[in-house]
């Protein structure tokens, strides 16, 4: 494993630097987490990333498997259903009430946004990571402190979906003019048609999710 800068040793630091690898993929599903490798690996003691990791499970990001302790959490298909049907009904409502709430300048950014990620369509790591942002925008302009915290926690199970749908073939092309229609309908004010464009790029996504986790058919 690789180190990176010294910490503070403290159970927040190491959930940070936790979180942060699971999120980015540097420790991706099924990943066994070793104390002594982890605390190692971030040149952090034992003590706070035994603290982390429990912050972590109970969160759902972590889990125990018999005969190998902590690993990264994976979910199976049931719970992937389940987490993009609650992610359309969020942000369908974040994009609804941003129609309501977001300010010209908030409108801009998000218009600015979509206008950067044009140009990024074939790099799918970096649109990733943009995408990431654009979301939390939306969520932000929503006003809602509440959908703001369950948005937040639902985007925490998201980064235990191996890869990202982003680099299909016209994938990245295609989000970014979803997000389009959603920052369209968000500067009309019209919060329908906000919600109905929002709820819409996340079922694509959810069909991109199933392509991208079922082999292609030969012969």
């Amino acid at each position: 494993m690789n180190a990176v800068k010294p910490s503070k040793s403290t159970g927040s630091s190491a959930y940070e630097l936790l979180l942060d690898a699971i999120d980015s993929g540097a420790l991706p599903p099924g990943t066994r987490l070793r104390e002594a490798d982890l605390a190692e690996r971030f040149r952090i003691s034992r003590t706070p990333v035994r603290e982390a990791l429990k912050r972590l499970e109970a969160q759902g990001l972590v889990s125990h498997e018999p005969h190998h302790g902590a690993i990264v959490a994976t979910l199976d298909y049931g719970q992937m259903v389940e987490l993009y049907d609650m992610r359309a009904v969020l942000e369908g409502t974040a994009a609804r009430q941003a129609a309501l709430h977001a300010t010209p300048t908030e409108i801009e950014v998000l218009q600015e946004m979509v206008e950067r990620d044009r140009g990024l369509e074939e790099d799918a790591p970096a649109l990733a990571a943009t995408n990431r942002l654009f979301h939390r925008q939306i969520r932000l302009s929503a006003r809602n402190r509440f959908l703001n915290t369950m948005l937040e926690n639902l985007r925490l199970s998201l980064a235990l979906l191996s890869g990202t749908t982003l680099g299909i073939p016209q994938r990245g092309h295609v989000a970014v003019e979803e997000h389009a229609r959603i920052v369209a309908a968000i500067a009309a004010h019209d919060p329908e048609a906000a919600e109905a464009a929002a709820r819409h790029h996340i079922r694509n996504a959810f069909k991109a999710r199933i392509q991208l986790i079922t082999p292609s058919a030969e012969g």
